[in-house]
């Protein structure tokens, strides 16, 4: 092989490293969080409004490889939300910058929760999102778009949402309509910021 031929050899293996390279990065791994077809998911918890007098009801439960978040939202004593959220555990999300999360809903509109402490009056962060009736689809929630709230009233002042010290997460209902609800989670990811 010549000299020209050799240089021009190398030069196409390492424009085709870097190909390569470039497309592992942009193809980097989404971070399963809660996969439900797995029968090792730990038990969520339920908050509603029974905390503060109301009398929504809920149920959260895994059935055939999907968890089930379900029950009835009730304005009555000046309630109107019911919630449920994971253990805590810490999240390190750092990299991260989106949640994905696989659900068919009612055609309600649910909220995304986030929590970075563990204290149960914790400040939690909010991305709601807004289902098709008996759809699946993949809702896609940045970082940058929860909002830091507490008992429904949203917080000034309050830093962003830190993905490395994520502890929780939840879905919340309190779209200040009374009646059933319905949503159906198959599993909830961490999506890699672009260039991870």
């Amino acid at each position: 092989m010549t000299p020209d031929a050799l240089r021009a050899t190398c030069m196409l293996v390492g424009v085709a490293c870097l190909c390569l390279i470039l497309t592992m990065k942009a193809t980097a791994p989404e971070k399963v969080l809660f996969d439900f077809s797995n029968p090792n998911t730990p038990a969520w918890q339920i908050v509603n409004d029974d905390v503060m007098g109301g009398v929504s009801t809920s149920r959260f439960s895994v059935t055939n490889g999907v968890a089930v978040f379900r029950g009835e939202v009730s304005l009555e004593n000046n309630g109107g939300f019911a919630s449920v959220r994971s253990p805590a555990a810490r999240h390190d999300l750092a990299g991260f910058d989106a949640f994905v999360v696989r659900a068919r809903g009612d055609g309600r509109t649910y909220k995304f929760t986030v929590r970075t402490e563990s204290g149960f009056d914790a400040p939690i962060y909010q991305c709601a999102f807004t289902t098709k009736r008996g759809v699946w689809e993949e809702h896609r929630l940045a970082f940058k778009d929860f909002v830091p709230t507490f008992r429904g009233r949203v917080l000034s002042g309050q830093p962003p949402l830190d993905p490395a010290k994520v502890t929780s997460v939840g879905f919340l209902i309190s779209d200040k309509q009374a009646g059933p609800f319905h949503l159906e989670v198959a599993w909830i990811k961490a999506s890699p910021a672009a260039g991870q």
